[in-house]
């Protein structure tokens, strides 16, 4: 599995990274098919912030953690991570033998949706954009990637209904679902 790093604010030693690398690669024996894990680290006011996203041929996993130490982040983030990685391989284990089983790489997309500009006095300023790639997904299947990507909202394309839709989890923990018409 590669590992790329993106530092802001501080740079990374060479022990720093050698260790962040052996964590990281203990992942990878879940998965084979563990093709990249990106490293984002940042400090701010001596809080050492560490945010892995790892892809798993397609499927995106993410986990940050706030540490004074690098260390101990790192530490903290493989925790999450391995807890991820176990549930997301309990859950393959559960579709097997089914004919729609999904695999590892049609499961899912990241998702990460772009802000829209509104008309208000000021006019907003997008901070980001991001394109991505909508791909068919049934709703627990989008329910499992937007838990996995820690978000709040997750848009999929439901194949029943050949239409972009939004799963949001609601306030009482339950989620909803936006359905777009053109």
């Amino acid at each position: 599995m590669r590992v790329t790093y993106t530092t802001r604010t501080a740079s990374l030693t060479d022990r720093e990274r050698e260790y962040a690398e052996k964590k990281l690669q203990k992942l990878a024996r879940h998965f084979r098919s563990a093709r990249e894990a990106h490293l984002t680290h940042r400090t701010v006011r001596s809080i050492r912030q560490v945010e892995v996203q790892l892809d798993l041929d397609g499927v995106l996993i993410r986990a940050e953690e706030r540490s004074p130490d690098f260390f101990a982040g790192i530490d903290a983030v493989a925790e999450k991570l391995e807890r991820q990685v176990s549930r997301l391989k309990e859950r393959l284990k559960d579709h097997k033998g089914r004919p729609d089983a999904p695999t590892v790489a049609s499961l899912f997309t990241e998702v990460i949706a772009a802000e829209s500009p509104e008309v208000i006095e000021p006019p907003r300023v997008v901070a980001r954009r991001k394109r991505f790639a909508i791909k068919p997904m049934t709703v627990d299947e989008a329910a499992l990637q937007m838990e996995l990507l820690n978000h709040d909202f997750f848009a999929y394309l439901d194949p029943e209904t050949d239409r972009v839709s939004i799963l949001y989890r609601r306030q009482d923990a339950q989620y909803g679902i936006l359905e777009m018409d053109a």
